[in-house]
């Protein structure tokens, strides 16, 4: 696990603002418990790329499972609103069964 991680900080060193990058590392942190990092990675592609559709779900899931509850609840109404903007219907249907089912 840890030579993906080292692997895509490499990458990430020659495109320190690729945000697929920056995704898939967050990603690999999940896998290792390492929510902290992972957050910090989803928030800061969401708050420079809001269109990002992909970084939502996986971001509000994270704080579904750390009991942020509205947290989560309000990641899930902006990725909604950011996939519906994109035309995302898949994305969007995605987040929005997430979001029934956490506030149901």
């Amino acid at each position: 696990m840890s030579e993906r991680i080292d692997k895509i900080k490499e990458f990430l060193k020659l495109t320190p603002d690729d945000d697929f990058l920056k995704h898939a590392l967050a990603l690999e942190y999940i896998k290792i418990d390492n929510n902290k990092e992972a957050r910090k990675l989803f928030e800061e592609i969401l708050i420079n790329n809001p269109d990002y559709v992909g970084s939502y779900y996986h971001l509000a899931k994270l704080l579904e499972r750390n009991n942020e509850i509205k947290l989560a609840t309000e990641w899930y109404e902006k990725g909604m609103a950011a996939a519906k903007k994109a035309g995302d219907n898949r994305a969007y249907n995605e987040l929005h069964a997430a979001y029934e089912e956490l506030i149901y």
